[in-house]
């Protein structure tokens, strides 16, 4: 029998003792005590059987590792200037905390704790599985360069087991090298390492931490995967091929082992409870570590936040860690707006004013667009009265309203389009900022008038009911957001000539994107109010320079050069004029066909 064993016995002979000492109890036969003392042998025994064929079977399972299943874990304490790493003498990570960041209750940030996380490595040499982070290593503390060497070993025979660890005085990042050597019960087959993250909520809002955590993971042959990350079910995945690198990422911060030598496969798993208020998932990891001929294995742990100019220097594709959305929102967040941001912050301690002076850089970038398509819309405008008497001649004949109004953009050289195309050729960085603002860690924490925190959303009500698809809450940069777009939308329905039920949509679509970004990024509903107050002023001063009596004068000079023949036909409309006539030519083809049949 182990120490630990004898120690529990004795504590449970104890307990019993006092408990039957000390608690009252009605009087009983003579006879009584004999049975206490009987039954109370009986378990003592029962006890000690099993603790017999508990040593028994793992004796037998870790065989020349069974003299290190017991001892005292101690701890190995290293700061560096961004981590806090404590060590167990198991050869495991016991802790990891994040010295300059703290939860949303401003109190320390651990990615990692014994009552959040569990590791094990387990070896199948035998054919009974054998978790070498259950055993008592005998430590070892030395210096290599600037960096801490943290030595765990078990040595038995001419064989060994060590766990090594190298701790940098700075960085997210520490190496962790496993050697072993001539240990039967190990052997040369694969290792499995498994990793359950329980990840605690660190952030303000948990609907939004757990839609935006997930598991990642990089294949050798250079791609790219994740589980779904919006959802709460079961989602799990078997890595057939070899994997680099597999990350536990929430919101703002990554967990990850890197390997040298890719991992051989293995099992990737998230869950969320509905019921658990501070957890935010589960993620569950479980991977092949090949053991090279030498006996050696080398990986590399990160943990730290999921900042884009952190991570994109760690390994081959880790900054997919960063998700920031498909291209081309992707590479304008990447070469666009990132850099912007970075350069502001800088000389700009405010990151509501950054946030300002990006909106400013972004319209001005988009001028020419926005010119192009308030002078679009402009001549829309001014070919309405003539487009409305086309639809009233042409009356439920929809083909051929469509090829007069052709005929009437191609006489008078206008472009249908004119006004949509720069609007489109806007959305990808409209976009962008939707993918930005929220997993922007530059914003966390980071006030700006009423918000606490320009990261999450800013409340300033708290509803007594939930508002379903809105929350149960009121934030103030959406509800201005919205008031702004509705204002921006009917200025432009003034100057449009859509009609009808496109018009009346027109306005239903801010108030959606209220019920949307009512729980987003307080920055990115500050972005879009603050740049539909610009758009204001930039309407205002594009129409002093456009003169419409110009540009209707323009459009009857091309109608006149058009009815003498000696007009020009853009690309375009020749284009969309041959595309008119193909398909009315099909429907008249459809007509006689079906024509055909019924004779």
């Amino acid at each position: 029998m182990d120490r630990n064993s004898a120690i529990g016995l004795t504590l449970i002979a104890v307990l019993l003792l006092v408990y039957f000492n000390m608690v009252d109890t009605p009087q009983k036969p003579d006879a009584a005590p004999a049975t206490v003392s009987s039954e109370l042998a009986d378990t003592t025994q029962k006890a000690l059987d099993v603790t017999v064929a508990v040593d028994s079977a793992r004796l037998k399972n870790f065989g020349s590792l069974a003299n290190y299943l017991s001892g005292q874990e101690e701890e190995v304490k290293i700061e560096s200037a961004d981590l806090t790493l404590v060590l167990s003498s198991k050869g495991r990570i016991h802790s990891v905390e994040l010295r300059n960041f703290k939860t949303y209750q401003q109190q320390p940030l651990f990615l990692a704790t014994p009552a959040t996380n569990r590791f094990s490595l387990v070896a199948k040499g035998t054919g009974s599985e054998v978790d070498l982070y259950q055993l008592f290593y005998t430590k070892n503390i030395s210096k290599k360069g600037d960096s801490t060497v943290v030595q765990f070993s078990a040595a038995m025979g001419s064989g060994y087991v060590r766990h090594i660890y190298t701790i940098p005085p700075a960085g997210f990042q520490f190496k962790y090298q496993l050697e072993t050597r001539g240990v039967a019960e190990i052997g040369n087959q694969n290792l499995v390492f498994r990793w359950e993250d329980n990840m605690p909520l660190v952030e303000k809002d948990l609907n939004d931490s757990r839609s935006k955590s997930t598991i990642n993971y990089y294949l050798a042959n250079g791609e790219f995967d994740r589980l779904a990350q919006a959802s709460s079910d079961l989602e799990e995945a078997a890595l057939t091929g070899p994997v680099k690198w597999i990350s536990v990422r929430q919101k703002f911060f990554i967990s990850s082992i890197i390997a040298e030598n890719p991992f051989a496969g293995g099992e990737v798993s998230t869950i969320a409870n509905p019921q658990d208020t501070e957890t935010v998932k589960k993620a569950t990891i479980e991977a092949y570590v090949p053991m090279a001929e030498s006996g050696t294995a080398r990986f590399t742990y990160f943990f730290g936040p999921n900042d884009y100019d952190i991570i994109s220097g760690v390994t081959p594709g880790f900054d997919e860690n960063l998700d920031l959305g498909f291209p081309p929102m992707s590479w304008i967040n990447r070469f666009v707006i990132i850099p912007i941001f970075n350069f502001l912050q800088q000389f700009i301690g405010n990151y509501g004013i950054i946030i300002i002076i990006l909106v400013l850089f972004v319209k001005l970038i988009l001028l020419p667009l926005s010119y192009r398509s308030y002078l679009g819309m402009a001549k829309m405008r001014l070919l309405k009265p003539e487009l409305d008497a086309i639809k009233e001649k042409n009356g439920d004949n929809m083909a051929q309203a469509q090829q007069d109004q052709m005929k009437l953009y191609q006489q008078a050289g206008v472009n249908p389009f004119s006004g949509c195309i720069p609007l489109l050729l806007q959305m990808p960085i409209l976009f962008a900022m939707f993918y930005f603002f929220p997993i922007s860690i530059d914003l966390r924490q980071q006030p700006f008038l009423w918000a606490e925190d320009l990261s999450t959303y800013d409340s300033i009500l708290s509803l007594p009911f939930t508002i379903p698809f809105y929350g149960s809450h009121v934030s103030l940069f959406t509800i201005l957001m919205t008031i702004s777009t509705l204002i921006y939308t009917w200025q432009n329905n003034q100057i449009s000539s859509v009609q009808g039920p496109m018009k009346s949509l027109s306005y239903i679509m801010p108030v959606v994107f209220m019920f949307v970004l009512n729980s987003f990024s307080a920055g990115l509903s500050f972005y879009y109010f603050v740049s539909n107050l610009v758009t204001f002023a930039q309407q205002a001063i594009i129409k002093r320079f456009v003169d419409e009596d110009k540009i209707l004068a323009i459009m009857e000079e091309n109608k006149k050069k058009a009815a003498t023949g000696t007009g020009k036909k853009s690309k375009f409309m020749t284009k969309l004029e041959e595309a008119m006539k193909a398909s009315e030519e099909a429907r008249k083809n459809t007509e006689q066909s079906k024509k055909g049949k019924k004779k």
